[in-house]
């Protein structure tokens, strides 16, 4: 369950088995005789000239676009509010270089061979004749990359640059030399002048019986490899500082160093565990058999896999997560020209793969998350004040981690008109605080920031007196116009309403006052549309491409609580009606985990479990676990890898301040099972919920004493829990079958 285990070795990258400690991560691959490891890191990211480039001063324009849109001339709109200016997209995320390990043994058998990557201490091993040959992992304790080699081969070791698609002006040199009677190995790569940044470099120590051999170092026998990295913005290399570093660990062993890195790792990975009931033999079958296995039968998802996935994802979540939460490829690429850059993606997909963070007791990614999100908030505020003129915070639909300044859109995809971002990238740094209790004075001016913005940008009202959202882009898409072509400037985005409400909620709730009631009045009602659904828009006449992967306009229902069957029963089951009305596209993971995830709010468990095995059924996990973003592995991508977590926990738990609600959403299709330690919202813990024919026990803890309502299929019980005590709770199994 906490492993995954391989027969045969990786050929491709994408196979790789993958370490990391949220800065540096590593792929290992390659035959046992001739084995290939990718460094990487989350700084990383090639130079293209838009370091430095800032939003458009275009608040003057403004009232004009609204103009525009107002009057249906919205291909208009999108062309003034982005002046003629071309896409731009934020610096790519890239592979740094490539260890080769090839030993004189390569035409020998490498018996009883094995590779693995043990979730709960961050190691990857390679086996063959009854031992590990082969031991790495990244150090969250000493910032390095610590591997061993055993045996008695003579093994070459050297860096290269030489990886698929490398952009020509990107150049390398490597080299290898003795320092103190230590041998080194050196990469330094450099990147295309006058860009925004120089370069970056990667430095071995090698620690054994090793000679240096014009630039690469033969070893024969056992050898400790440590590695530091580096990026360098001016000219210069920090080759003296990453050798200190490692000379201040040389002097330390493998198993020190593992000891030091597993005491952080470790307890974080263990807060929880998910037991479906699978069978000892299923959960012992390598993963290349399970993945086949599931390939055969679409269908059925095998409870064995989506154990695996589960604690894969959080492994993988936990090892992306450090200085930067996870890039859409998370920490780890084995070649050039990452798809979408290898950003940030703020619309979507990056709080998607935050889904189980939280709730996942994972506040080593949420931490991460914080760091990324008050680094560049301050260039919220110039977005908002140089393109409307307004107060307050306006975040970008993509960064590269390096700033959060909004440039990339268009004519066609109007970027700067998607105002709901800051309240939906405030939402996980709020959700932490209704976990833990923590960081809301971190947290409360950007929560009035946010409703500043929104206070200042509706300057608009229809004929009944209510704002009126304009522009308005629901991302990505949008309504059709006379000649049936989507055009995205619009009015009144259903997200836009729930994103502003919520803003002007939690501010009320954070300064204690009752400032924003006035506008939250006048903010307009959403819009059930001739089908009995809620619509993307709330005005009169637009329609939406109901294939597109895109669901924005179920963000009151998914992560903000505001619409649920038992508060807001006709609107639940309008969000339901038009959950079920939106195809599927291109079967993009984030689309399928998004809709898996409103699903599960709607209390919908097979809408949620059938979107979820549109992921485990379409062949989307690589045999490392990592994900695509589409079917048949295409386009290496996180999203389903480090979603899956957050899905299935909400399908297990939902909950509130002061409610807990035990199989919201439970699936026929998982009659029985355990879950350890999901985090609620409201400061509890369900250390332990079971289920089975017999009914529902749970136990629950509270660092502070409080009342919970404990919710399981329409009944309830009212709990107390004193500070630090174990409660348990049980609910019989209903009489009568499930009932919503």
């Amino acid at each position: 369950m906490h492993r995954i285990r391989d027969l045969e070795p990786a050929a491709r990258w994408e196979d790789a088995f993958l370490s990391g400690n949220g800065e540096y991560g590593i792929m290992v691959h390659g035959h046992p005789w001739s084995e290939r490891v990718v460094f990487n890191h989350h700084r990383f990211v090639l130079p293209n000239g838009t370091r430095d480039a800032r939003p458009p001063k275009i608040a003057a324009k403004i009232e004009e676009v609204r103009d525009l849109v107002l009057a249906d001339r919205r291909a208009e709109a999108g062309r003034l509010l982005s002046g003629g200016a071309p896409m731009l997209w934020p610096q790519s995320f890239h592979p740094g270089f490539a260890m080769t390990l090839d030993a004189d043994r390569a035409d020998q058998d490498a018996p009883d061979y094995f590779r693995e990557t043990d979730f709960a201490t961050g190691e990857v091993t390679v086996h063959w004749a009854g031992k590990p040959q082969r031991r790495a992992f990244v150090s969250r304790a000493d910032a390095v990359v610590v591997q061993h080699l055993s045996g008695d081969a003579e093994t070459v070791i050297g860096l290269t640059g030489d990886l698929p698609h490398r952009p020509e002006d990107v150049g390398y040199a490597t080299t290898a030399y003795e320092n103190g009677g230590l041998a080194f190995l050196r990469i330094r790569g450099t990147y295309p002048q006058d860009q925004g940044a120089y370069g970056f470099e990667g430095l071995t120590l090698v620690l054994g019986n090793a000679a240096v051999d014009g630039d690469r170092i033969t070893v024969t026998g056992d050898a400790l490899l440590l590695t530091k990295l580096a990026r360098s913005d001016e000219p210069g290399w920090r080759t003296a500082e990453l050798e200190a570093g490692l000379l201040a660990l040389c002097d330390n062993g493998y198993e020190a160093l593992l000891e030091r890195h597993a005491a952080l790792h470790t307890p974080a990975y263990e807060r929880m565990r998910l037991d479906l009931d699978a069978s000892a033999d299923e959960r012992e079958r390598p993963v290349g058999e399970l993945l086949d296995l599931q390939r055969a039968d679409p269908s059925t998802m095998s409870p064995a896999l989506l154990e695996l996935l589960f604690h894969s994802g959080r492994y993988l979540l936990l090892s992306s997560s450090g200085v930067l939460p996870p890039r859409l490829t998370g920490l780890w690429l084995g070649e050039w020209g990452a798809a979408w850059a290898g950003d940030f993606t703020t619309d979507a997909n990056v709080n998607l793969q935050m889904a189980g963070a939280n709730i996942g007791a994972l506040p080593e990614v949420a931490a991460a998350y914080a760091d990324l999100i008050y680094s560049q908030i301050r260039d919220w505020q110039t977005n908002a004040r140089d393109i409307y003129g307004a107060r307050g915070i306006l975040a970008p639909s993509r960064t590269d981690g390096e700033h959060g300044h909004l440039f990339h859109f268009n004519d066609e995809f109007p970027w700067a008109a998607w105002i709901p971002g800051a309240d939906w990238l405030l939402y996980p740094l709020y959700e932490h605080y209704l976990v833990t209790g923590e960081g809301l004075d971190a947290l409360r001016t950007w929560l009035v920031e946010a409703a500043r913005f929104f206070e200042d940008f509706l300057t608009r009202t229809d004929e009944a007196g209510n704002a009126v959202f304009v522009p308005s882009f629901s991302a990505e898409t949008g309504p059709d116009d006379a000649s049936g072509r989507p055009v995205y400037a619009a009015v009144n985005a259903t997200m836009d309403i729930a994103a502003a409400r919520h803003a002007f909620t939690l501010a009320n709730e954070a300064t204690g006052s009752d400032e924003w009631n006035g506008i939250l009045d006048r903010l307009p009602s959403y819009l059930v549309d001739e089908r009995g659904a809620l619509a993307e828009w709330a005005w009169p006449g637009y329609t939406a491409d109901e294939e597109h992967r895109h669901i924005s306009h179920l963000y009151p229902v998914w992560p903000l609580h505001e619409l649920t069957p038992s508060d807001t029963p006709a609107l639940a089951e309008a969000a339901r009606r038009a959950l079920v009305l939106r195809g599927d596209e291109n079967l993009s993971a984030h689309g399928s985990l998004h809709r898996a995830l409103v699903a599960a709010r709607l209390k919908d468990g097979e809408l949620a479990y059938g979107n979820l095995g549109k992921i485990v059924g379409n062949d989307m996990f690589h045999r490392s676990l990592m994900s695509s973003h589409n079917p048949h592995l295409h386009i290496y991508n996180a999203d389903a890898a480090h979603t899956l977590p957050g899905v299935l926990i909400e399908l297990l738990v939902d909950s509130q301040p002061g409610l807990v609600d035990l199989l919201p959403a439970l699936p026929e299709a998982v009659p029985r099972g355990t879950i350890h330690g999901v985090a609620c919202r409201g400061r509890v813990t369900v250390e332990k919920l079971g289920w089975g024919p017999h009914g529902v026990w749970a136990r629950l803890r509270s660092p502070v004493a409080q009342d919970v309502t404990v919710f399981y299929l329409g009944e309830q019980q009212t709990v107390h829990l004193p500070a630090g005590e174990q409660v348990s709770v049980s609910f019989p199994a209903p009489p009568t079958g499930r009932r919503r």
